[in-house]
């Protein structure tokens, strides 16, 4: 371990030291949670701490080990976005909406993690139901960046991001429906990968746009990501959007070898107006790849930059539709009121905050007689043209390239007063959810000091090329990513 923190080493560093006997998971959890509560106090990063749980399954991990029976994961602290169910420990979305609900069962990733013997630290802090780019819409506090405490970690896993940036966690999971997951790994230095819709189950993640969401990991290098997926990919009778398919061991894919594979870098990624140095990093990163033997050329997706659009129009329908459930009656916040439609009116008043309801009221109005063909249905026409689009670069490309974020992170308030502003940061990381295809962001070196991120995206079920690549550009590059906490 040569005196690194055990906080801070990745889940294939622990497991090697965990299967060793130089290291016990009590004592990885303990480093965890001492690490927590040093720099807890200013990132913010969860909104429920899981101390006295997560050293008993420490010690269930423990005894697994000495009994030969430890996996990849067992033993290893992780934190869970606040959007996926957990029994027994309570699940917000960072609204008030939520903010007492305990959920009856596991969410099937929790589950399979449980399964697995990783240890559950806590619940990150989000932007309220999913819907944000920095985490800031929280309804209880804002998460900060550990690589700049005046800056936001991105959303709205930004809780996720900051807590694995920082060592609070070994990896965490979180929710990408227009690039929650890849945008504030981008801006927290870390790796965050949005798998194939349907190839991990969404069944217990409280859901905002079904058609779009996804659950995905954060870690601190590529082969973490892979030994993570490994564990969540399969099929889930639950969720009827789950993918049947035989799951490779994507640690396996992890060859060093891009040689000969054909790269496209669409012109349409770089726009003027980005964040000064964000393409350059980019462009090297790019160039770490055509170096290591893979083939790089420019191309054109000209629909893609119509996906902003169609998200917001998209997105806001199906959370119109989603979020209906909060009615006061069956579960979470309840306002009083002298009649059921007065109770019912005032408790989305008063449980859900302003980003949430101007969704609510973008999508109701998307869907509303009248305007359902001149929005929605539009939308859905376009979302075929973009998909069609990627399948078509994807018949000649094995992989594309572009920057994750337009920008490094922002200032805390910078864009909280224009919703425009703010939803740009997903411009780049929104095409890959309305395709349903895989993407992941990993860091391209830092601009004064705050973490850049390179993008790439596969064709469906294309996560092994992906990871591949990933990881041949990760070692190559060789980034340090620490932060500055």
């Amino acid at each position: 371990m040569s005196g690194q923190p055990a906080w801070g080493l990745t889940i294939h560093e622990a497991r090697a030291a965990l299967d060793a006997g130089q290291l016990t998971s009590q004592e990885l959890t303990a480093s965890v949670m001492a690490r927590i509560e040093a720099v807890e106090p200013t990132l913010k990063a969860f909104v429920t701490i899981t101390g006295d749980q997560a050293m008993e399954q420490a010690q269930r991990a423990d005894d697994r080990i000495a009994a030969g029976e430890a996996g990849p994961l067992t033993g290893i602290p992780l934190q869970l976005k606040d959007n996926l169910s957990t029994v027994g420990i309570r699940t917000t979305c960072s609204s008030r909406m939520l903010e007492n609900f305990v959920p009856p069962y596991d969410a099937t990733v929790t589950a399979r993690l449980k399964s697995a013997g990783a240890v559950l630290v806590g619940k990150g802090n989000m932007d309220e139901f999913a819907m944000g780019s920095s985490t800031e819409n929280s309804a209880f506090f804002p998460t900060r960046n550990p690589h700049d405490p005046n800056r936001v970690p991105g959303g709205s896993s930004g809780g996720p991001a900051a807590a694995v940036s920082a060592g609070e966690a070994l990896f965490s999971l979180g929710s990408d429906t227009g690039g929650s997951i890849r945008q504030p790994a981008s801006l927290c230095g870390v790796v965050g990968l949005k798998p194939t819709y349907g190839l991990v189950s969404r069944y217990g993640l409280v859901a905002f746009a079904s058609s779009l969401d996804q659950i995905g990991p954060f870690t601190r290098d590529v082969e973490d990501a892979a030994l993570v997926l490994s564990e969540l990919a399969g099929h889930d009778p639950r969720d009827a959007t789950s993918i049947d398919w035989p799951m490779p061991d994507y640690a396996s894919a992890l060859t060093g070898d891009v040689r000969g594979l054909k790269i496209g870098v669409p012109k349409e990624y770089f726009p003027e107006g980005m964040g000064p140095g964000v393409e350059s990093a980019v462009r090297a990163g790019i160039e770490v790849l055509a170096g290591l033997g893979a083939e790089i050329v420019e191309m054109s997706l000209p629909h893609t930059m119509h996906a902003l659009a169609v998200y917001y129009i998209i997105a806001p329908s199906e959370a119109s539709s989603n979020l209906a459930r909060y009615d006061g009656v069956k579960y979470g916040y309840s306002a009083e009121a002298e009649t059921m439609w007065e109770a019912l009116a005032k408790t989305r008043q008063e449980g859900f905050g302003p980003e949430v309801k101007r969704r609510i009221m973008l999508g109701t109005y998307a869907l509303s007689a009248g305007y359902y063909d001149a929005y929605y249905l539009k939308a859905q026409k376009v979302r075929t043209i973009i998909r069609s689009e990627f399948a078509e670069a994807f018949s000649e490309f094995d992989l594309l390239a572009t920057p994750t974020s337009p920008s490094v992170a922002f200032e805390l308030g910078a864009k909280t007063a224009d919703p425009v502003s703010m939803y740009l940061n997903d411009i780049f990381t929104m095409p890959a959810n309305i395709a349903g295809i895989p993407a992941i962001s990993v860091p391209a070196g830092k601009v004064d000091g705050l973490p850049v991120g390179l993008q790439l995206m596969a064709p469906h079920l294309g996560e092994e090329t992906l990871l591949r690549a990933a990881h041949a550009y990760e070692r190559a590059a060789d980034h340090d990513m620490d932060p500055s906490l």
